[in-house]
């Protein structure tokens, strides 16, 4: 049964606020209002001097379970949630595992699941290990991304990005934090640009709940789980307000729903459920044998939900 066993975080130093970002970009006075007093957003993790590999080096730096274990890692995944990152032929990923000690390791991309692409990830990674003979079998998922365009910076009347990141290591079973089911929902239909297209945006936000709430349902039940049985629900930090209206849709107490990262971290693409994860567990929120959900949207569309046992 996969597991996630240590998970490290990079989060910028730097704090912007959404009113710096938004006058940068060319958000409308009435647009930062609705994120700042209705989606709850107030400042953005950045980096505005570093690259792209800086911010996945720092992540896997602060992940002192890798170090002496390099040996052991067969597959490297970058969790990315743009289809394109760096002007070809520049590869960051392939450029960490050299710096790293990893190149005799698969390395790749995971992506088309645009911000909930790190569940993918995360599962693909206990699939391949599954087939590797060495117990000691580890692959390393890694997540975060550089917001270098507008498309990559806001989702129109939703929320806007950070560049927060993220590194896991994978096995294929162990003792704690054990994947005990993985549902996804995808529906094409929403595949557009947002921001151009007033009427797709109006039915993917009229949508989202429905299918969100459909993937939730479908990883507790393949887990044989309740909601009743999470001891948290662990999101993606689009912006509060749309986790506390599904909570109440749902009957989810929204105090489970760690929603403190959304103000002071932001959105770091497929990176937030790693985040998440690491809030909750250097705060001690999550007890040994205690099962909780990870659950993600991607705008194109896909809807991810992991159920997860401490």
């Amino acid at each position: 049964m996969t597991a996630l066993e240590a998970v490290a975080v990079h989060l910028p130093p730097h704090a912007v606020p959404i009113e710096a970002v938004g006058e940068r970009i060319g958000l409308t006075p009435r647009q930062l209002k609705l994120f700042r007093r209705f989606h709850g957003l107030d400042q953005l993790r950045l980096d505005p001097d570093g690259t792209l590999p800086d911010l996945l080096d720092a992540a896997v730096d602060n992940l002192t379970e890798l170090h002496g274990r390099e040996r052991h890692v067969r597959f490297v995944i970058h969790a990315r949630s743009m289809p394109v990152a760096v002007p070809y032929p520049l590869n960051p990923l392939h450029d960490l595992i050299a710096r790293r000690g990893l190149a005799h390791a698969n390395a790749f991309t995971v992506t088309h699941h645009a911000c909930a692409v790190g569940l993918l990830a995360i599962d693909l990674a206990g699939r391949l290990l599954a087939g590797d003979p060495d117990p000691q079998a580890l692959a390393l998922v890694v997540a975060g991304e550089k917001t270098f365009t507008r498309d990559a910076q806001v989702v129109p009347e939703t929320g806007v990005f950070a560049e927060g990141a993220a590194a896991c290591l994978v096995r294929a079973t162990g003792e704690r934090h054990r994947v005990l089911s993985f549902s996804v929902r995808q529906r094409p239909e929403f595949d557009g640009r947002l921001a151009e297209d007033p009427d797709l945006l109006a039915r993917y936000q009229r949508e989202y709940p429905a299918v969100l709430t459909e993937a939730i349902e479908a990883a507790l039940e393949q887990a044989g789980l309740d909601l009743s049985d999470l001891a948290a629900v662990l999101p993606h930090n689009v912006n509060q307000a749309s986790w506390r209206m599904l909570a109440r849709r749902i009957g989810l107490p929204v105090e489970k729903v760690l929603l403190d990262n959304v103000p002071s971290v932001g959105h770091s693409f497929a990176a937030d459920s790693l985040i998440n994860l690491h809030t909750a567990t250097t705060r001690g929120l999550l007890r040994r044998g205690d099962r909780y959900l990870i659950a993600a949207a991607g705008i194109g569309a896909t809807f991810s939900a992991m159920t997860v046992q401490c």
